[in-house]
């Protein structure tokens, strides 16, 4: 029998997104950790999160005893987030905010982290240099920004497909996602997303659509330069391994860039 299907954002679902995107967030952490110790001087106290979603990385660091913050575009990953943290224990410190333009919380941050390709919703260079001249007003001087993107490679073919599984109790989420168009010219790339959902009760299929600015390694090293607040001071992968630094060239695809406040 086909699955009953709906035409929604996946970022309006912010129960099955957990799960998709956070049941295994240990080596995220553990990284962010790592790399408040090697590149920050002093203590490390306050972590943000731009994109910050349903508090997945947040909630654990709170538990560790760091001060964490966050923003949000959706209202509904912002309401799931603060009542994560409310139900931990913990102050709702997570608010609603357009990541290219927003108002800096009043303590800056030593570390600040958006791991998961959260930055290529923005759809232009004014909006992603306004992005990271915003982080710039929000990360104390000698912090650091972790700042994942998955480049476009000009010398290695792209990754066009990638499927992945995450069940938690009785509900599992099976998710998909594809290449539907790349515009080099406009550098606007657009993937298919499903999830299919499943539970003792019911299965049934989210259908969304993605649309991301791309980047290629040169393109972002002059976006860094040209914002002209940050510098680059390692890069690594998605494996999250702070002893496995990585060169980034024209076949790198996924890249943490590690940016020191300057």
């Amino acid at each position: 029998m086909p699955l009953e299907v709906v035409k929604e954002s996946i970022y309006d679902h912010p129960k099955y997104y957990d799960l998709v995107f956070g049941a295994d967030c240990a080596a995220e952490l553990k990284y962010i950790r790592a790399c408040g110790d090697e590149y920050v001087s002093g203590k490390v106290q306050r972590m943000f999160e731009p994109a910050c979603g349903t508090g997945r990385l947040l909630v654990p660091l709170a538990k560790k005893g760091f001060d964490v913050a966050g923003i949000d575009l959706n209202p509904k990953a912002i309401e799931f987030c603060n009542q994560r943290l409310e139900r931990a224990g913990f102050r709702p410190t997570a608010w609603v905010a357009d990541m290219s333009d927003f108002d800096a919380p009043k303590k800056k941050s030593d570390v600040a982290f958006n791991t998961i390709n959260s930055f290529r919703h923005l759809h232009t260079e004014r909006q992603s240099i306004g992005h990271l001249r915003a982080m710039g007003r929000a990360i104390r001087k000698g912090g650091i920004y972790l700042l994942g993107v998955h480049l476009t490679p000009t010398k290695a073919p792209a990754s066009e497909t990638e499927s992945w599984s995450a069940r938690r109790g009785n509900l599992a989420v099976n998710t998909h996602m594809w290449t539907i168009d790349r515009n080099r010219k406009t550098r606007i790339e657009k993937f298919g997303i499903r999830f299919d959902i499943h539970t003792p009760k019911k299965s049934w299929r989210i259908d969304d659509m993605l649309v991301l600015r791309s980047y290629t390694a040169p393109q972002m090293a002059k976006l860094i330069r040209d914002c002209g607040d940050w510098d680059w001071v390692a890069s690594h992968d998605f494996h999250y391994q702070i002893d496995e630094p990585t060169v980034v060239d024209a076949t790198s695809e996924d890249v943490v860039y590690v940016l020191r406040r300057r």
